[in-house]
C-alpha cells in the first residue's frame, strides 16, 4: 500500500460540514494532534495560548448554540477550542523563562532576552498584546489543521462564534484567557455532507506565489 503523501492529504481534508455522530475518534488520534499543538513554533517561544478539549456533550451543544447552531461542535466527537492570553504579563513571560532554565541552563543571554521581551510587550496596551497571542494561536490552528489531516481525521476551522458566550461558558476569563477559534474533530457524513464531492478550490501558484530574484 503506498504512503500517502502531505499533499494527498491536504488534497483529502476539507472543511467537513456535517459530521457523522456515530463515530468517535480514537484517544491515540486526538492526542497525536494534541500533540502537534503542544509542538507548534509561537513568537519567542511564549506559547502565549491554552487548547481546552472538549467533549462533554452538554457543554458542546451550549457551545454550538454561541456558534450559531453549527452542528459539526455536537456531532463531532472532540472540539478544540483555542484560548489566548488576554494579555503578556511578566509573571507568564517568567514561566516561559522558568521553562528554558529547566531545559538549556540558566544562562545570561537567555534571561537578557527575556527582560527585553518584558521591556517590549508590558507597557503595550493589552488589546495589542492580546491580538499578537491569538496571532500565534492561529499558527497552531494551521498545524492542528495538517496533524488532523495526516490523522485522517476531518475537521473544521471556525471563527463563527460569540467568543463572549464560550468564554462564559468555559470560564476563560477568570482564567486570564479568551477565545479565538473552534475545531470540531470527528469523521465525515459520506452521504449527508453536501461539500464532500465538491472539486477543492485554491488559487493557481501563478496567482498565489510571487518569485523574486
Amino acid at each position: 500500500m503506498t504512503k500517502k503523501t502531505l499533499h494527498d492529504l491536504l488534497n483529502w481534508r476539507y472543511a467537513t460540514k456535517k459530521m457523522d455522530a456515530a463515530k468517535s475518534v480514537p484517544q491515540e488520534k486526538v492526542d497525536a494532534i494534541v500533540e502537534a499543538v503542544r509542538l507548534t513554533p509561537t513568537s519567542s517561544g511564549t506559547q502565549p495560548f491554552e487548547l481546552i478539549v472538549v467533549t462533554n456533550p452538554e457543554l458542546r451543544a451550549q457551545i454550538s448554540t454561541a456558534a450559531g447552531d453549527q452542528a459539526q461542535i455536537k456531532d463531532g466527537s472532540h472540539l478544540l477550542v483555542f484560548a489566548a492570553w488576554d494579555n503578556y504579563t511578566a509573571e507568564r513571560i517568567d514561566e516561559v523563562v522558568d521553562l528554558n532554565v529547566e531545559a538549556r541552563g540558566d544562562l545570561p543571554l537567555l534571561r537578557g532576552y527575556y527582560d527585553n521581551l518584558k521591556a517590549s510587550y508590558l507597557p503595550r496596551d493589552e488589546a495589542v498584546n492580546f491580538d499578537h497571542a491569538a496571532r500565534q494561536a492561529y499558527i497552531a490552528l494551521g498545524v492542528a489543521l495538517v496533524a488532523a489531516a495526516e490523522q485522517e481525521v476531518d475537521s473544521t476551522a471556525m471563527e463563527g462564534f460569540s467568543p463572549d458566550a464560550v468564554d462564559k461558558i468555559l470560564g476563560l476569563k477568570e482564567r486570564g484567557l479568551r477565545s479565538v477559534i473552534l475545531l470540531p474533530l470527528g469523521y465525515r457524513d459520506t452521504d449527508g455532507d453536501w461539500l464532500l464531492p465538491m472539486a477543492k478550490v485554491r488559487k493557481s501558484l501563478d496567482t498565489l506565489v510571487t518569485t523574486i530574484d
